[in-house]
């Protein structure tokens, strides 16, 4: 630095003298300024790390409102002015689907019903039913397995045996219950409620409902429905409005812009769960499991008897013998294909059905936006025989009298109408494209048709092998099921056609699956003695126990 002397004045020129004869300081002007930057960028560090703290506060607000809202039906029922509530125990989807319908035939005699999940409300509230005026509780519990609940109500059976000091004196209830007659606890799970809510001070307002899935089940729900409601009727002092025209649940709504990441394509439950696979795995979210073996078990005979082994390496999904192993299976794409040609329709099309009850948990009857490709394929059963309300709901699209007629009085209690639609659909398992087919003058709407459907269940299997022996595969006994109908028509299995023309390696050659744990074990003790009796492929989870029986005696347990 040069500094001109004579252009400073003598004040300036002696202090400038000073400061140069002064002694160096301990810290330079630049030392200073470098520890004051330091200082100040280490707090905007902090400070701005500090900064994303009021981000779970805003998700406070967000969150606890609506769970608390959503878990109290008394609330939702008082906000949308309903007075009957329809609980399920569901486990293939039968009592939600009757469920459905009796919340929707409230309506038909003046009062408001909803169908709820015991799993997603709180049971505890059940006292609270009397602070609604003429209100009900109906239960559709179906009994599974050995006398067990649904895997749905699995938590009310729980509440209801725990809850001795309960006072449910002001709760009005029936219980119609779905099980199966071969079975040793035969509708335990539906006589368990129904004898429960009484010992809990609740009144029944009508006999309990026994509905028998090894005779028809449908003629006994119809049976019981049809002097249900006239005793509501008269318990309530209501009349029936007499309203019999078609309540559509759902509207449509097609979309002709959409971005196709956000369409559905057979997932479960969330988008693109097939894409990205998240453990654990369940009925919401199962596992794509290659297929690594897949062959034919029998030489003779008609039968195609096959054994298959889904890998489960990396899923994190553990098993016991005895356990079952439900997959998710498709619709076969010749039946999906006629459909669209009977009905006019171009399946591609993305659509989303919508609840006009806006309120209720259930938006949509199957994952949309997709489109009815996707939703024939994958969300609805098309093989069985329709039941009488979708007959019931259909017969206005009919524009021959006869057929309107038919269809109207198969949907009904007389004696009649019941043997027309014990021959004409069940004996000759007419399917609901067998239906359209077998009368040209009926045209649904396909969204009215997709609307009614009901929804394709997954199919259980018990497990044929020993996670001991076995720990990473799942292994699969089933017969294919393939058979000539009465009106000459080839009826084949879902399930077991599908999981049949799965290719080892080849495309699409996986699995949605997910685990059921069952009560159905061996003795703890290796040495007590087993008789095993399962005909058929009642041999698989057999075949299960007889390796587990051979791994325990080379570990040395006889």
């Amino acid at each position: 630095l040069s500094v001109n002397m004579g252009d400073m004045d003598p004040e300036t020129t002696t202090h400038t003298h000073h400061i140069v004869d002064e002694e160096e300081p301990l810290f330079s002007n630049l030392d200073l300024f470098l520890f004051s930057l330091i200082v100040g960028l280490v707090i905007y560090w902090f400070m701005s790390r500090k900064q994303p703290e009021p981000i779970p506060e805003f998700k406070k607000i967000d969150t606890p409102a609506p769970t608390t809202r959503e878990t109290s039906f008394i609330e939702k029922m008082k906000k949308t002015g309903k007075n009957i509530i329809v609980f399920y125990g569901s486990q293939t989807g039968t009592a939600e689907e009757f469920a459905g319908r009796l919340a929707k035939d409230a309506q038909r005699y003046g009062m408001k019903g909803m169908a709820a999940d015991p799993e997603e409300y709180s049971m505890g509230e059940l006292a609270r039913l009397a602070e609604i005026e003429n209100s009900l509780a109906i239960f559709c519990m179906a009994t599974y397995g050995e006398g067990d609940p649904t895997d749905n109500a699995q938590d009310f059976y729980d509440w209801l045996q725990e809850n001795d000091e309960e006072n449910l004196s002001g709760l009005n209830y029936t219980v119609f219950a779905l099980g199966n007659k071969t079975y040793e606890h035969y509708n335990a799970m539906g006589q368990y409620v129904d004898k429960r809510l009484e010992e809990l001070g609740a009144k029944r307002i009508f006999d309990l409902g026994l509905g028998d899935d090894d005779g028809n089940l449908e003629e006994d729900f119809i049976s019981w429905r049809e002097q249900f409601w006239p005793a509501v009727c008269e318990h309530f002092g209501v009349e029936a409005s007499g309203d019999e025209s078609s309540i559509r649940q759902y509207e449509l709504k097609v979309h002709t812009d959409i971005n196709m990441n956000k369409v559905y394509t057979g997932e479960i439950g969330r988008l693109q769960s097939f894409e990205v696979q998240k453990p654990p795995f369940d009925s919401k979210n199962p596992f794509l499991a290659p297929v690594t073996v897949n062959r034919k078990l029998n030489k003779a005979g008609d039968r195609h008897l096959m054994h298959l082994q889904l890998d489960i390496t990396g899923s994190k999904i553990r098993y016991e013998s005895g356990d079952h192993v439900a997959v998710f299976p498709t619709n076969d794409s010749e039946l999906v294909n006629r459909l669209g040609e009977v009905l006019g329709m171009d399946l591609d099309v993305v659509i989303s059905l919508n609840n006009l009850d806006e309120e209720s948990n259930k938006k949509h009857p199957f994952p949309c936006p997709t489109t009815y490709r996707t939703a024939l394929t994958h969300y609805l059963d098309i093989t069985n025989p329709p039941r009488t309300n979708v007959l019931y709901e259909l017969a206005q699209y009919a524009s021959d009298p006869k057929d309107q007629e038919n269809m109207r009085k198969m949907a009904s209690s007389s004696p009649e109408g019941k043997a027309l639609y014990q021959s004409w659909v069940l004996d000759s398992c007419r399917n609901i494209l067998a239906i359209l087919e077998d009368m040209p003058s009926l045209k649904p709407p396909i969204d009215h048709l997709c609307e009614l459907l009901p929804r394709l269940q997954a199919r259980y299997y018990s497990i044929a092998s020993s996670s001991k022996v076995h720990p990473n595969s799942i292994h699969i006994c089933a017969v294919v099921v393939e058979y000539e109908t009465k009106t000459g028509r080839v009826n084949k299995g879902v399930a077991t056609n599908w999981l049949k023309n799965k290719l080892i390696n080849g495309h699409k050659s996986t699995v949605p699956m997910y685990i059921r744990k069952s009560q159905f074990r061996l003795p703890f003790k290796a040495s007590n003695p087993v008789i095993m009796i399962g005909p058929g492929t009642g041999i698989a989870p057999f075949m299960g126990f007889i390796q587990e029986r051979g791994w325990l005696k080379q570990q040395g347990h006889h």
